[in-house]
């Protein structure tokens, strides 16, 4: 990634996800890098990592499911409640 090599211990069955990762970095890379001619190296990792960890946030809040299963636990106990006065 970036021009540089960093040695991993993986398990086999993690190394396509892992390779498909550092390729997506570093078509981030590229694309920053064209656009943002006259910005630094680092500050250019900056902006691909923000631009990374905003879209896994969105991505976590997007897929959460709490509220779901807490209505769920909220209906169950209303059934239960209606049943045990039957």
């Amino acid at each position: 990634m970036a021009g540089s090599s960093f040695p991993l211990t993986i398990k086999r069955e993690d190394e396509e996800i892992i390779r498909e990762a550092a390729k997506q970095v570093d078509i981030r890379l590229n694309a920053y890098r064209e656009h943002y001619v006259n910005v630094s190296s680092e500050r250019i990792i900056a902006m691909v990592a923000y631009q990374f960890s905003l879209e896994n946030l969105q991505l976590k809040e997007r897929n959460d499911t709490e509220p779901y299963t807490a209505k769920i636990k909220e209906l169950t106990e209303v059934l239960d409640d209606y049943f045990k006065q039957q």
